[in-house]
């Protein structure tokens, strides 16, 4: 799984990483941009594979197979 936390006082969010690394990040955020808050704002958890290509695969592979048979016609 990977995590992006958002800020709760402007809109700095963290790119999608592990736990640990998206908390460490907005506790800087906050150190350097509101260093006298408490930090806060949410987490959003994204349970697919972060690191996927999503449909884009499936799409490449269907533009192939129409390449093919268009070139094989008379």
């Amino acid at each position: 799984m990977a995590y992006r936390y958002r800020c709760g006082e402007c809109g700095f969010s963290t790119s999608w990483s592990t736990e640990s690394e998206a908390e460490d990040r907005v506790v800087a955020h906050y150190a350097d941009r509101h260093p006298d808050l408490v930090p806060g704002g949410s987490v959003e958890i994204n349970r697919k594979n972060p690191n996927s290509l999503g449909c884009l695969p499936m799409i490449g592979i269907a533009f192939l197979l129409l390449l093919i048979i268009a070139s094989c016609q008379e």
